[in-house]
């Protein structure tokens, strides 16, 4: 068996919309980084501005409505956990649930587009 190390790594994250600039415009604002050039009505993206930013988010359009919960969703992290609920909610987030345990929280929000996503705090 060949031991070789993998040469893989995540390029994107897809995100699959109805309408990708207001999406990727929202995210934009969420995550500080700036729709990438050439953004269109079919596709636009977010690139990473440095490599703690996580991935490039990628948004293309496609004729189906979102119809079930997401299988993966981004878990966004921050000290300001409160400050960014706010901010969140601001931008167009729809907060879902919130859980607290012993030492952790998050909150599950939607994007305009009903995508889920958590901002967590540990």
């Amino acid at each position: 068996m060949n031991a070789t190390a993998p040469t893989l790594s995540v390029a994107s994250l897809t995100i699959d919309c109805a309408d990708p600039a207001a999406l990727a415009d929202f995210w934009g604002k969420v995550l500080g980084r700036p729709v990438g050039l050439g953004a269109s009505a079919d596709n636009a993206s977010l690139d990473a501005t440095e490599p703690v930013s996580g991935p490039k988010l990628f948004f293309q359009k496609v004729p189906e409505a979102k119809s079930v919960k997401n299988r993966l969703h981004l878990d966004l992290f921050s000290e300001q956990y409160d400050q960014e609920i706010e901010r969140l909610t601001g931008l167009g987030a729809k907060p879902l649930n919130e859980v607290k345990i012993p030492g952790a929280r998050w909150t599950t929000f939607a994007d305009p587009e009903g995508n889920e996503f958590d901002l967590v705090n540990w």
